[in-house]
């Protein structure tokens, strides 16, 4: 049985009060399990497994990944996954969950069923071919069954009833949908279609819940207008980047609706702990004081140009950055592992905090 949650604060305390320490330390597991929904922020490489345009199983992504291998991951190495779910004592983050070869022993610790591209809308990355985020429960009742097999029907329930559940979508729909490609723009007002994916979300925690799980957290927008990419599509002028005004109060306000939204969920779902983390200010904060995190550059990323190189646009002909960790984003929508890390850093505390 896991320990009790003040002695678990105690021994992370203990191992370091970095999560560059903490991610490599060996601590007692508090959840048996951890599950991720939503898009390439959290997706090992499921998309390696699917006809989708969307993948990241090339160099130079995985650069800094254990023996420099590209798994599919959207980085030069690992992401919130496979640090929480080391600095929560169950090892290294398995395979994705479409990988063939996935053994019964790694279904058993933390599996992500997440799609790179894929968003709550359904329409999100479509034309790429993704997983949207509302299909995914599907393969996590492909999970369940598999798990029963494994260990059986009351120990399955335990196992998912006691994991914690990490759900990372949003970002995709209003890039996608709304500002870069104007879909959702017709049909929507900008309130309107906060409303319509927060609905979304609603239902698929539902779901999530009907089918076990108990434990769930999710993050908040991070500063959209803060990405590369949207700066370049904003600005005329490459060289004349600055955030996105527009953006980032779009996306404080859906973190706003959505910490509401949150307490309501919980309340209506008896037994359920459903936890906000704030991604957007300590992310802003990197942005704002880079010194403090050993950045250097923060509004381009680090493969290409960095003002548009993502995906299959950064690929082997395409040159990098000497030093990625003075990087804030790795490539021109997506973080660097150090980044990750620091964001990492601040989901475990609110974990710790929150849980009990």
């Amino acid at each position: 049985m896991a320990p009790t949650f003040l002695l678990f604060i105690l021994l992370v305390h203990l191992c370091s009060i970095t999560i560059m320490k903490t991610c490599n330390a060996s601590v007692p597991a508090k959840f048996p399990a951890v599950l991720i929904f939503g898009d390439s922020t959290v997706d090992t490489g499921n998309n390696n497994f699917i006809p989708s345009l969307f993948r990241g199983n090339h160099y130079p992504y995985g650069r800094e990944f254990p023996h420099h291998t590209p798994t599919g991951r959207f980085s030069n190495g690992r992401l919130v996954p496979d640090l929480l779910a080391s600095a929560l004592g169950i090892k290294e983050f398995v395979p994705p969950f479409l990988d063939p070869h996935l053994s019964n022993k790694e279904l058993l610790t933390g599996v992500s069923f997440a799609s790179a591209g894929s968003g709550l809308d359904d329409i999100t990355g479509t034309s790429g071919g993704v997983i949207p985020v509302m299909r995914q429960p599907h393969y996590f009742r492909m999970h369940i069954e598999r798990l029963k097999w494994i260990v059986g029907e009351q120990e399955a329930k335990k196992i998912i009833s006691g994991a914690l559940v990490l759900i990372s979508a949003g970002t995709n729909d209003f890039i996608f949908n709304y500002y870069d490609i104007p879909t959702r723009r017709y049909q929507f007002t900008m309130g309107g279609y906060q409303k319509f994916l927060q609905q979304r979300l609603r239902q698929l925690v539902k779901e999530l819940y009907d089918l076990g799980c108990r434990i769930f957290v999710i993050p908040g927008l991070a500063p959209m207008g803060c990405v590369p990419l949207q700066m370049t599509a904003k600005f005329k002028y490459p060289m004349a980047r600055t955030c996105v005004h527009d953006e980032n109060s779009d996306a404080r306000a859906y973190n706003s609706k959505l910490e509401k939204l949150i307490l309501k969920m919980e309340a209506s779902l008896p037994g359920s702990k459903i936890v906000y983390s704030n991604l957007y200010d300590p992310v802003m904060d990197m942005i704002n004081h880079p010194q403090n995190y050993g950045f250097v550059e923060t509004k381009k990323g680090c493969c290409g140009t960095g003002f548009m190189e993502t995906g299959p646009l950064c690929n082997y002909l395409t040159p990098t950055c000497d030093n990625s960790s003075q990087y804030l984003f790795w490539d021109s929508v997506h973080p660097g592992e150090l980044t990750y890390r620091h964001v990492a850093e601040n989901l475990l505390k609110e974990i710790l905090s929150k849980i009990e």
